[in-house]
């Protein structure tokens, strides 16, 4: 199990990631890419991503425009595994733009 993150430790973390972004109990981040092919490869390499931190976004896929979520639903909020995996995707995000 993992501890639930402070409303200023979400705070912290979403200052060190830009475009990321506070919706409840989620953070998120939507996101154009130059091209499908390019938005369905930083889809990949998230789900690649996930796979090894065992910890699944949600994913909006609509053409170039994807749309991430994350929150650790089994704890019922953000803990650390968000702002982790929220890193991993910016950076999968930034290889493809």
């Amino acid at each position: 199990m993992a501890d639930l993150l402070s409303d200023d430790a979400v705070a912290d973390a979403l200052s060190r990631l830009p475009g990321w972004e506070r919706d409840g109990a989620e953070i998120v981040r939507t996101v154009q890419l130059p091209s499908f092919r390019a938005a369905i490869a930083t889809v990949d390499d998230v789900a690649d991503a996930a796979e090894d931190a065992d910890h699944h976004p949600d994913i909006d896929i609509r053409y170039r425009t994807l749309t991430f979520r994350l929150s650790t639903h089994s704890e019922g909020g953000l803990t650390a595994k968000d702002p982790d995996l929220a890193g991993k995707i910016s950076a999968a995000v930034d290889a493809h733009s």
